[in-house]
């Protein structure tokens, strides 16, 4: 991560706590956000669900994550689509802070109770992994 604002590069001048271009890729695989990318400085992740309802359902709980985490996404939703696009607009680039609540959105999303377990609800896949 390029902590040194006085950086020189093209890449990150003045970018205190970004990561670089190169370091993207690796952070998302050590994350095990094995389905994010990165694009036009973002980190992007595409969510498939089984309708609009799911969809609506996705959007308000990553609304919910950015608004406690106090950093927000950008969305964009159809029927049965939702992607999400991360960055810390104030550093200039890819943060801790967009890997972080891009963990957090994944986890939430692509939750389900354990079989067998207190928890019932429908075991069908609201919000596909792919």
């Amino acid at each position: 991560m390029s902590d040194d604002s006085s950086t020189t590069t093209a890449e990150a001048p003045g970018k205190k706590g970004t990561y670089s271009e190169e370091e993207i890729p690796n952070k998302l695989s050590e994350l095990g956000l094995d389905n994010w990318y990165y694009e036009d400085k973002w980190i992007r992740r595409k969510y498939n669900t089984e309708g609009w309802p799911v969809t609506l359902m996705a959007v308000n709980m990553v609304g919910y994550l950015c608004e406690a985490a106090g950093h927000h996404a950008d969305l964009a939703v159809t029927w049965g689509k939702l992607w999400v696009k991360l960055a810390t607009h104030s550093a200039g680039g890819i943060t801790d802070k967009d890997f972080t609540l891009a963990r957090k959105i994944e986890d939430a999303i692509l939750w389900r109770p354990e079989p067998d377990g207190p928890l019932d609800g429908p075991m069908g896949k609201f919000v596909f992994s792919k």
